[in-house]
Formats: structure tokens, sequence, C-alpha cells
């Protein structure tokens, strides 16, 4: 189907952050757009209020009668959607032109310069900061990003006359394969997913196979010290950073008092005096990598500048909700071993010297069988470590793994406590904290608004 004879798009699995991404750029260029989501949430809510005809039946009757035509219809299905999904089903039976998102977003890199950001680690927030310091400039940019961003309160950034579009590079099943890449960064090949790869050499294989996609004329940015190597296509550049080593790194790099600030290293000129609105020791090796690809796209010093001081985060990653020499509460996606690590890090070389203690839910059984041990070394980095049940998302159970394996192996000293998801707020309730994250990619999240109002008080 040509791009041009899409006359209505219907999404199976609306509701997730990438997915509603698509449904509204489709809804900004006025296209009609149903689908289906297993749960109504605040951000389905938001785009039924944007136009978008949402059901939360997994039933073809729910369909509306205007996505029935498959000459003019489009389907874009996430894979989270189990093959036995009956809309799904519908559409392929009926000889319906269905795309992953990832082919969807691949005809946009292919339209426009895409600027995309893979790795097991740091996508979400590299993207976003990417896209805010493009939005500096008055080209503003195209974004499809995998988190809300707190400066925009959305996923989704359209500019009529930008050039460039900055996608968050997914290798879950292989789905970064369908992007053309412009310029490209790689922030990390931790082993990952294991359960759609097998091995961790098909894990290095697959991001292989990505750098090799990148156009020729465009750049690789990789980071430091991965064990995956580049497949690139004549004609492209391959350029590194890091936080204390690569061609882009940072140097004079100042922490404490909830404060980061350094000097942005460059082949391309220095950028001295460098503050993260975010300030995490992980958001420094973020922060550049966004602005290595900012400044191959032309955007000036100040507005890098600019746009490093004012960037608010993304919702779920290093969110900060209180923050007082009290009481620190905030909120982070991380749910690989060495995210969480990376927060621990970044929570210690921010505020040192203070209590840290964060709430995990380990996400996905397989994951949880297969990094176990690390994620028992990860979480020793914080003083205190209560382990929620595992968020089993899209798996079944298996025999013998729970948060227990990960609990015995808590290394000594570390306080630990073993509990119900849903005793989390009278947990909280009885229990005094310094600083409080809530951590992992489950639906912990959800019980933020009810923490915040109990912690408040005390801040």
């Amino acid at each position: 189907m040509k791009t041009e004879d899409i006359q209505s798009v219907y999404f199976v699995g609306a509701g997730g952050i990438g997915m509603s991404a698509l449904v509204r750029y489709f809804l900004a260029k006025n296209i009609p757009v149903a689908g289906y989501d297993r749960v109504r949430t605040a951000l389905t809510d938001t785009m039924t209020a944007e136009g978008a005809c949402l059901h939360f039946e997994d039933n073809p009757s729910l369909i509306p009668d205007a996505f029935k035509d498959k000459e003019s219809t489009l389907v874009v299905y996430t894979p989270a959607v189990p093959n036995t999904h009956q809309e799904l089903n519908y559409f392929l039976d009926n000889g319906f032109e269905v795309m992953k998102r990832a082919q969807v977003l691949g005809i946009l890199t292919r339209s426009l310069k895409g600027l995309c950001v893979a790795g097991t680690h740091g996508k979400t927030t590299t993207t976003t900061m990417l896209a805010h310091l493009l939005m500096q400039t008055p080209e503003k940019c195209n974004a499809f990003l995998g988190g809300i961003s707190k400066n925009y309160d959305t996923n989704y950034l359209f500019s009529q006359q930008s050039p460039y579009v900055v996608v968050e590079a997914d290798e879950f099943d292989r789905s970064f394969h369908w992007l053309s890449p412009y310029i490209s960064v790689v922030t990390a090949t931790d082993p990952d997913h294991l359960d759609i790869y097998g091995t961790y050499e098909n894990y290095l294989a697959s991001f292989r196979k990505y750098s090799s996609l990148i156009e020729p004329g465009g750049t690789l940015v990789v980071h430091t010290g991965l064990a995956f190597k580049p497949d690139l296509q004549p004609g492209v550049r391959q350029l590194s950073y890091g936080m204390h080593a690569g061609d882009f790194h940072a140097e004079n790099i100042r922490m404490g008092g909830g404060e980061v600030s350094f000097d942005f290293i460059s082949p391309f000129g220095n950028v001295p005096g460098i503050r993260l609105g975010v300030p995490m020791e992980v958001n420094i090796e973020n922060g550049v990598a966004a602005m290595a690809v900012a400044q191959l796209c032309g955007v000036s010093d100040d507005e890098i500048k600019q746009g490093m001081e004012s960037f608010q985060g993304v919702v779920r990653r290093f969110d900060i909700k209180i923050k007082t020499d009290k009481l620190v509460l905030l909120s982070d996606y991380a749910h690989h071993p060495q995210e969480v690590k990376r927060c621990a890090e970044s929570l210690r070389s921010v505020f040192n010297g203070r209590k840290i203690t964060t709430i995990f839910q380990p996400h996905l059984y397989t994951r949880t069988r297969d990094l176990y041990k690390d994620f028992a070394k990860s979480l020793s980095v914080f003083d205190e470590v209560v382990l929620c049940e595992i968020y089993p998302a899209r798996e079944e159970p298996i025999e013998g793994i729970t948060s227990r394996i990960i609990y015995d192996r808590l290394e000594e000293g570390v306080e630990r406590h073993l509990i119900d998801s849903k005793c989390v707020q009278e947990f909280v309730k009885n229990h005094d904290f310094d600083v409080l994250v809530i951590l992992g990619a489950g639906n912990l999240d959800d019980q933020m608004p009810a923490l915040e109002d109990l912690l408040r008080p005390r801040s």
C-alpha cells in the first residue's frame, strides 16, 4: 500500500508508548484512526479525546465498518499482541495490509532523515534529549519517542518543515531492522531479550545487521567499549562517545548537591558549561550522545546549552516527584541489571551521603531467570531493597522463578524486604525514607500518585 492510498489506520495494541506516537502521527495528518488495546489508561483516554476510536475487548465485531475496507485501511500491530489475537487474525485472514510499528517507522525514515537511537538501555532518554535539542532550532523536528516527554507532555512531535525524524530503534524481535537511519546512536549492547534471540551472539549479530542499514553519507555514533562489531556501508563514518573517553565525551564534571555540570568535548567544537536539567550521572553519557547528533545536524552551541539545561526528562526516567533536603522520591523505568546499576550509581553520586532505598518489581520471568544473579549484584548498590513479585507482561509463570531468587542473593549488609505489590502503599506508610526510587517496567508506577500523596507531608 502506498502512503497516498491510506484513508484509515487501525491499531491492534494502540495504547503502548511507541504505538500511541504513531496514532498521534496519523491523527495529525487528519487520517481516521481506530483500534484495540487490552486496558484503558490515561494515555488511551488522551488519544480518544484527540480523535481516536478505541475499544478494550478483543472482538472483531467491534471494528468500525469504516475500517473494514482492505484497499484503504492500513493495520498496524504491536509484537506484544499474541498470535491468537482475534482482531489481528481477522485482518490477516481477510488480506489487509498488516505492518509492525517498526515497518511504518521505516517508511518514515526513508522519507525523512532518520535520527535513530538503539541500545539495551538509555534509548528513551537519549532520544527525548535529542528531540528537545532539535526543538530549540527554527526547523524543530518530528519525533516518535519511547516515553512521555515532560517538556511537551507527549511522546510525539510534529514539524511540517523539519527534514529530521527522531526514532527510538527497538531491538526487541529485531524491529529496528526495518529502519533506514541517517545518523544512529548505539548506547549499549548488554545481553537482553534472550527469550527472543536465544544467545548473546545472536543479539550482537542483530546490532551488526542494524548498523549495516545506516545510509551512505550517514554516521554511526557508538559508545566506547561495546562488544558488537559494526558492519557499515561505504561512505558511513563511525564516531565514538562516552563519559570520559571517545570522540565525544565530558570533561570537568561537577556533581553534588543535586546538580550536575560539565564541558562537552567534540571534534566539531567544544561546548563548555553544560548544565543538566535532570541532574543524574547517567544523563552525562545520554547527553553526550544527544549533543553529538545535534551537532552533526547543525544545532548551535547556544541552542545545545539552552536545551540541555531546560530538558525536564521523561516520565518514568529519573522522574523526580519530590526533592528536598528531607526526602527525595522518584520513579525510573530501569528493568535490566545494567540500567538498575546505573540508576543506583547515579543516585549515589548526586545524593551522596544519603540512604537510598528502591522498591523494585522485576519485569518478565525469562529476564529474571536469565539475569537474576546480575540483578542481585546491581540491586546491592542500594542501601535498602524492597522486592515485589515479578510483573509477567506477555509471559506465563516459569516454575521456580520468583523474586525470591534475587532476594536470596542480595549482598550481605543490604536491608531487604519481600512484599506483594498490593502492599506497597502500606509499606511506605509505615517506613521512613531519605531517597526512595520506585524501579522497574511493571505497573508499580500506577501507584506513584498515591505514594507522592503519602510522602509529600514528610518532605
